[in-house]
């Protein structure tokens, strides 16, 4: 599509793509650790068939896997350091062509923000030739200008978006072409690259005759980021492209726009894209928690109807820590809600316990291997019995999928609460044959699936805006200690509170291969926040998605109808006294910062933190200055009682 923004008041001669022309292609990547996720390869691959010589530049080094992977996929591989972003990128990739980019017809800069293709490239390069042009783009991106009241946005003229734009030879011989990247400016942020760049090289070009077109036009008059917004639209109009940022995305924003995640996603399995390369890549580079909300990873499990595949059982086994020994029946009765054979591994503290296990056992039948281990110690609990007692099993390849359970009461919540919690993780992960099955079929389709767990409590726990409580900086020591470089949760993680959850055993390789010990855990003592059995609480998801393997939450349709409700109340009161959507409330609150307990002080931190941030310092001065004059009046006080 041609728009009047996108030819100038005077325009140069154009000519189509010819039959025989050759076309060159810029591809700027960048992963922090070095390594090319299969996405790159796929496209690269897909992308040959169009592109006589590929260049692939790296923003940031490429480890020795990385770089193999791409020099089967591309003709020259570049490195250079994560400067400037994909603009930089394509500048270094234009620099190394040098005088050869006149052996092309056509120039392609991309960058790897996309996945794809979603739907086939030929047709879009079929149509695209036929046209008469200097430069094309995907997709583009209406003018934007600054709010009338607040300024708070930048004037950007209309523009294509600058992951894929496409020159023609005229335009790229050109003086103007030259000048351009010979005086490209310097960007140190994602504004410099949008305000320096994506956002004027458009009109920059079209001002100068030389006219464009975009492949897939807004959708809307609306002044919003299409390519992210409207992708699953833009999939059904076969857009080959799909963003990575709908994927990770703040969520109350993409809640206010009304855009869902998996809508998308089952747009993108409709059409045939290998799903599985989208879930591995952004398990390992956007935070869970995030990434659980904009692609809506939860499971609804049907109480009458499965998915699972009897002809490709997985082998299972249940790892049962037993400290209650009363509730040893229940936790069997679970278990055998799975489908199949199933192996049982039940750990507990002493002898007693065992042999008390051990005659429950003897008069059930079951199906498959039973096994009741004594633990060494019962520091860590249910963690160390798990990590320790059972590292053998974990560790043998004996198994596809692994269910870890225990004996849960909380007795310290208060009966309701204890009870609540053990109904939340029981009645969640194993709540009948039909839902069980259905947990089994979810890992029987998606080879990249690690974890399925119920989600986050909150009946009864104040876990809403404190699920790490203080576990965090144990969490952030053990992932540097395990080489883990998933981006940590802001406030709460997602984790199988409770500890209770299906895994494959191959997702939780980076715990269970690291040798603990019971000293480590601590006696009963260390058995609160902070301690290593909460941290490692908080670890699965996590460790998981470092090797490429995400998580969802999974819940029954009789649990939702009483949490939902609950939360939707709670939600209200709290929206009550404050303006606008969910993410207005959100943003200024986080400007507010932490409210304590509405003291004078705490107010006077508020106002100051809202509107006059640059005194924060003179007023957390002035506000101790006080506290020592009110503590040093205090102790006068004191003495002069005493005499």
């Amino acid at each position: 599509m041609k728009t009047a923004e996108l030819i100038g008041d005077w325009t140069r001669p154009a000519n189509v793509f010819p039959a025989d022309g050759r076309r060159l292609l810029i591809y700027v990547v960048f992963d922090r650790r070095g390594e090319v996720g299969d996405f790159v390869v796929y496209a690269l691959e897909r992308l040959r068939e169009f592109c006589d010589e590929i260049v692939v530049v790296s923003n940031g080094p490429l480890a020795e896997t990385g770089r193999a992977r791409l020099v089967d996929v591309a003709d020259q591989v570049l490195e250079r350091p994560n400067e400037g972003y994909d603009i930089w990128g394509y500048k270094h990739g234009l620099d190394a062509v040098g005088d050869r980019v006149s052996e092309f017809d056509e120039l392609l800069l991309v960058n790897d923000t996309w996945f794809g293709p979603i739907r086939p490239f030929r047709p879009i390069f079929e149509r695209m030739d036929g046209h008469a042009l200097h430069f094309w783009g995907m997709t583009d991106h209406l003018r934007v200008e600054p709010h009338p009241f607040t300024q708070e946005q930048e004037y950007l003229p209309y523009h294509l978006q600058s992951y894929w734009v496409a020159v023609r030879r005229e335009m790229f011989e050109s003086p103007e072409w030259a000048e351009y990247w010979r005086d490209l400016p310097h960007m140190s942020t994602y504004s410099d690259a949008v305000t320096k760049h994506e956002g004027i090289f458009t009109q920059h070009f079209t001002t100068q005759g030389f006219s464009g077109e975009v492949a897939f036009p807004t959708l809307t008059d609306k002044i919003e980021n299409h390519a992210v917004l409207y992708a699953e639209q833009l999939i059904e109009a076969g857009c080959p492209t799909l963003k990575r940022r709908p994927f990770f995305q703040w969520p109350p924003f993409l809640d206010r726009v009304a855009v869902v995640g998996k809508w998308t996603l089952e747009a993108v399995e409709r059409s045939g894209y290998p799903v599985e390369m989208i879930f591995e890549d952004l398990a390992r580079n956007v935070e869970p928690r995030v990434l659980n909300a904009d692609a809506a990873l939860m499971r609804v499990l049907s109480p009458t109807d499965d998915a699972y595949d009897p002809s490709a059982p997985l082998r299972t086994a249940v790892f049962a820590h037993v400290f209650y020994v009363e509730m040893t029946d229940e936790i069997l009765d679970r278990a055998g809600y799975l489908p199949g054979d199933i192996d049982v591994f039940i750990t507990t503290p002493d002898g007693d316990r065992a042999g008390q296990i051990e005659r429950i056992i003897a008069e059930r039948a079951h199906r498959g291997r039973t096994e009741v281990r004594v633990v060494a110690s019962n520091n860590g609990r249910d963690q160390a019995a798990f990590l320790i007692g059972c590292r053998d099993v974990l560790l043998s390849d004996d198994y596809d999928l692994i269910v870890k359970i225990h004996s849960k009461k909380t007795p310290q919540g208060g009966a309701n609460v204890g009870r609540h919690f053990r109904r939340h993780q029981f009645g969640n992960l194993l709540a009948g044959p039909h839902e069980a099955a259905n947990v089994v079929a979810l890992f029987q389709k998606r080879p990249g699936l690690g974890l399925a767990f119920p989600p986050t409590v909150h009946l009864g726990h104040p876990t809403m805006g404190h699920g790490w409580w203080a576990n965090r900086p144990g969490v952030e020591k053990l992932c540097a200690e395990l080489g883990i470089r998933v981006p940590l949760d802001e406030v709460s993680p997602l984790a199988p509170f409770g500890s209770m959850f299906f895994a494959r055993p191959e997702a939780l390789r980076l715990l269970v291969e690291r040798e603990w010990t019971y000293e480590e855990f601590g006696g009963a003592e260390a058995y609160v926040d902070g301690g290593l059995a909460h941290v490692l609480e908080r670890m699965p998801v996590y460790a998981a998605a470092e090797l490429g393997y995400h998580s969802i939450t999974i819940a029954t349709p009789d649990y939702l109808s009483k949490s939902y409700t609950a939360w939707d109340y709670n939600l209200d009161q709290m929206s009550a006294t404050m303006p606008e959507d969910t993410q207005h409330q959100i943003d200024f609150l986080r400007r507010a910062g932490y409210i304590g307990w509405g003291r004078f002080r705490d107010f006077v931190d508020v106002w100051v933190r809202l509107h006059r941030p640059e005194i924060a310092d003179s007023v957390e001065r002035l506000f101790a200055r006080t506290e020592r004059a009110r503590g040093a009046a205090w102790r006068v006080r004191r003495r002069l009682r005493r005499r």
